[in-house]
């Protein structure tokens, strides 16, 4: 008899091992815990997501690089695992939430959204030759029923937060904002509390390794804060680590 290894439950997509257990989609989560750090909090005020952006070298140029995509102007999207997969799925949720605003001329629900995006996430876990998407994503925005955040995993499922964060040292950030989340939060402390959690696991210097987009409830619309605006806030709070 074959041990494991050789029975082919880790190399086949569309094999289930003896356990129940699809082993590519999990090595696909093994990606999204060694990639970089993001943050989402949802509050009464809006949403917010935070994310590392790593400095790779002395010559990088961090405006080359994005952690939090807009796809809407009411709905952002920021990756953790391999970039190059979450690109393929942020380029589809732009067309599905384009092509529901071209049909029904209004803006996509965030929870819609999410589900499509899925749907292909989970396409990706039952088809041979082709292999899961190493990466989760987390979908802010405000739509018709208010603030909404939502964290994807590479097998298609995806569940609605108040806060959360993927990446690694997730477990971290996840401590500090069971802690600290409060549902009464207004935006700007919503947006404090997502950078002060993503303190807990990144090493903060400046707005140039840290992006931070929120929207509010009123505005229904994801602004982007400025690496001058992020660093500003940083030593505000006291975060800035050499």
């Amino acid at each position: 008899m074959f041990p494991p290894a050789m029975a082919g439950y880790d190399r086949a997509i569309t094999i289930f091992s003896p356990e129940g257990k699809i082993y590519q989609v999990e090595y696909a989560g093994e990606a999204v815990k060694r990639g970089w750090p993001t943050v989402g909090v949802k509050c009464k005020g809006g949403v917010v997501l935070a994310a590392e952006k790593r400095k790779i070298s002395a010559l990088f140029d961090p405006t080359s690089l994005e952690k939090i995509y807009l796809v809407d102007e009411h709905v952002a999207i920021s990756p953790s695992g391999l970039l190059a997969d979450a690109r393929i799925l942020i380029d589809y949720a732009r067309d599905v939430a384009l092509s529901h605003r071209f049909i029904y001329d209004e803006p996509i629900d965030v929870e819609y959204l999410t589900k499509a995006v899925c749907n292909l996430k989970q396409q990706y876990t039952q088809f041979g030759g082709a292999r899961p998407f190493g990466v989760a994503l987390l979908i802010a925005g405000i739509d018709g029923r208010g603030a909404r955040l939502f964290q994807t995993d590479p097998s298609g499922v995806y569940i609605g937060y108040y806060a959360t964060a993927i990446g690694a040292d997730s477990s971290t950030i996840m401590e500090f904002l069971e802690k600290n989340y409060k549902h009464d939060l207004d935006i700007g402390g919503c947006v404090e509390l997502a950078v002060r959690a993503l303190a807990t696991a990144v090493e903060i210097s400046d707005g140039t390794n840290v992006e931070v987009a929120y929207a509010t409830v009123e505005e229904k619309r994801v602004k982007k804060m400025t690496p001058e605006e992020v660093t500003e806030l940083i030593n505000k709070l006291g975060l800035k680590k050499a």
